[in-house]
């Protein structure tokens, strides 16, 4: 048995096989999933887990050159918002409704529990040397 890392198989799988420049997102329990990307819900209650801990997990094992979030997290989750701004030197925004299009195009989609608003983000991987 696995003694360290992700121990959720399918978020370990998903990680393993990314690529250069693949995508996914972290996402909270309200972001709609196309119908073509694997979703994987691991939330269990509102608020469980919540974003930045499941995002805190996943940088220990993505190497990301890459963030992309919804301008509108500034003026309606500043606490978040702050939290990526010193997470993160480069941040791409983009509006929310050009957030879920590229959500389209993701490998995964990792549902959370959080329900503060616009808790998404998408990672691009990088290549780790």
């Amino acid at each position: 048995m696995k003694k360290r890392g992700i121990l959720n198989s399918e978020i370990a799988k998903i990680i393993d096989d990314l690529r250069h420049t693949d995508q996914i997102i972290i996402g909270d329990c309200g972001l709609p999933v196309p119908k073509n990307v694997k979703q994987i819900d691991i939330s269990l209650e509102l608020g469980t887990p919540s974003f930045y801990t499941v995002l805190e997990v996943l940088l220990k094992d993505i190497a990301v050159e890459k963030v992309i979030l919804a301008e509108e997290m500034k003026q309606h989750n500043m606490a978040l918002y702050q939290k990526m701004d010193l997470l993160f030197s480069d941040i791409d925004w983009v509006t929310h409704e050009e957030f879920k299009q590229l959500s389209k195009n993701v490998k995964a989609i990792i549902r959370t529990g959080e329900n503060t608003p616009f808790a998404n983000i998408i990672l691009q991987s990088a290549v780790a040397f």
